[in-house]
């Protein structure tokens, strides 16, 4: 098994561009560019760089690429990144750009690139030198572990960032966006793993592991814990499978956290899903190895939060388990009882995650949370809504759900939020049960947001559902195909604001 992905030294560099002794200068340019913040690039390439701009071979478009050579600069090769119109270069095109040229630098066989944030964007340095970081190491990932034989990747060793000046609050922002953009590739790299390599148990010793490093707090709980519990909708959906369930439980606790907070987050750990009895159909069925992406970004912002050492206290519950067709499994039309003694009708034994969901939502309120978010692969549905490149946000009071928008916007995380209205719940009622787990078609991931909803109390909940968002199918510029680490950044930016939230809350 080859590595997955390595983390690279970054540093913060203030030194002029042309003499940045590196193997790839990277410089973002935008559409309408004048590069007079640039003096001498295009004389340096010999013309090559104004030609390349008046013939329209390289126009700046995002994500375009331009390589050359620039005498008289140390650089041993300067890569152009496209990077759109200069109003439109926010944070998270930034952090794409250098996700691409990191790509690039790999390709080419170079260890050392600097990556320069240009004068004039609307970028603050602080959060360039972030999202730059982030980037340049999300880059340094290649999911194809498994792959006999020797292994000819290149990994990037070194990085610089170039923000315009140099501070401590710069260089402690551009450390963060190295931790941030290595638990990113953590979550991914679990996200790859195949259903045999990452069973419930070897997914909560990776856990353990991580946690360990970090300086987490962890606790595995073995199925005669959970069904002490009785966490039946858990134990429920693990039945049908010969590998037992776990509920794996970190925590953060710093000495000086926000007073009156504690920030709960649940993910779903489904490590193979088949549909169990209503089994999905074969085709693509490989792809349910990522039905724990929610609980491997839990599991890897929990890790970040904890070597960032943010004044927030944290609880991360993952419910892990496989969801099979086995002779024991649950059948349409079963009972199961919850936890917290709500009784569900299963209607649909594919409807699982939101099963294993509410189970450990109580839990995590058990436990002393008094703010939720919850991340979950957890709809169809949502893709039908949003597509590919948008998770949905799912929760309540209004406030709240406004502090994870905000997170998962400075994250680079896209998200919408998706309405909650009570009269959905009819979609879901039961004639032998407090309600059914599916209300069918219409409405379905709002349908299913509002089940994990029964099992929040009154606390400040926040539903993200990522199924489409968890998977990139193809590949673009900045995202290889496989997994992409969704969450991570939304849950390490919510604890970052945790002083101003919990104020508010």
């Amino acid at each position: 098994m080859h590595t997955v992905h390595r983390t690279p030294s970054v540093a913060v560099t203030t030194r002029a561009a042309k003499d940045i002794a590196t193997e790839s200068l990277v410089i973002p340019i935008f559409e309408e560019d004048s590069l007079d913040d640039l003096d001498g690039l295009d004389q340096a390439s010999g013309g090559d760089l104004g030609r390349a701009r008046s013939r329209g071979e390289f126009r700046g478009r995002v994500f375009e690429l331009f390589s050359m050579s620039a005498a008289g600069w140390k650089a041993g090769r300067v890569i152009l990144v496209g990077a759109g119109k200069r109003a439109d270069c926010q944070a998270e095109r930034l952090r794409r750009v250098a996700i691409t040229a990191g790509l690039t630098a790999r390709r080419r066989g170079m260890t050392t690139i600097t990556i320069l944030n240009r004068a004039g964007t609307l970028v603050q340095p602080e959060v360039a030198a972030q999202v730059l970081a982030e980037g340049a190491v999300m880059s340094n990932f290649d999911g194809a572990s498994y792959k006999s034989g020797g292994d000819p990747r290149v990994w990037l060793d070194h990085v610089d960032i170039h923000v315009g000046s140099t501070s401590t609050a710069i260089e402690q922002a551009a450390a963060r966006g190295r931790i941030v953009g290595e638990c990113c590739n953590m979550a991914r790299e679990m996200a790859n793993e195949p259903g045999n390599g990452l069973t419930p148990r070897l997914f909560a010793d990776r856990a353990v592991a991580i946690a360990k490093t970090a300086g987490l707090g962890v606790e595995v709980l073995d199925e005669k814990q959970i069904a002490g519990l009785k966490m039946e909708m858990l134990l429920g959906v693990a039945r049908g499978s010969a590998e037992p369930p776990r509920v794996i439980v970190l925590r953060h606790e710093p000495k000086h956290a926000v007073d009156g907070v504690v920030l709960g987050l649940v993910g779903k750990g489904v490590t193979f899903d088949t549909g169990g009895i209503s089994i999905k159909p074969s085709l693509e069925m490989d792809k349910m190895k990522d039905d724990m992406s929610g609980g491997a970004a839990v599991i890897c912002a929990m890790s970040a939060i904890a070597r960032l050492n943010l004044p927030v206290r944290c609880i991360g519950v993952v419910p892990t388990t496989e969801n099979m067709p086995g002779g024991r499994a649950i059948k349409p039309g079963d009972i199961l009882t919850s936890a917290e003694g709500k009784t569900v009708e299963v209607l649909n034994t594919d409807a699982e995650g939101r099963l294993i969901l509410g189970d450990a939502l109580w839990y995590v309120r058990q436990l002393g949370a008094t703010h939720l978010v919850d991340l979950a692969t957890l709809t169809g549905a949502v893709i039908v809504a949003l597509g590919k490149t948008t998770s949905g946000i799912f929760g309540r009071p209004r406030t709240w759900v406004d502090e994870v928008l905000r997170a998962s916007e400075r994250a680079g995380d896209r998200s919408w939020p998706m309405p909650l209205f009570e009269d959905y719940k009819e979609l879901f009622k039961s004639e032998i049960a407090d309600f059914g787990n599916t209300g069918g078609r219409p409405a379905g991931a709002i349908t299913a947001a509002l089940f994990v909803e029964e099992f929040t109390g009154t606390l400040p909940w926040v539903h993200m559902d990522i199924a489409g968002t968890s998977w990139a199918d193809e590949t673009k510029a900045y995202q290889p195909k496989g997994a992409t680490g969704v969450g991570v950044r939304t849950l390490v930016e919510l604890a970052l604001d945790a002083q101003a939230w919990g104020t508010r809350a």
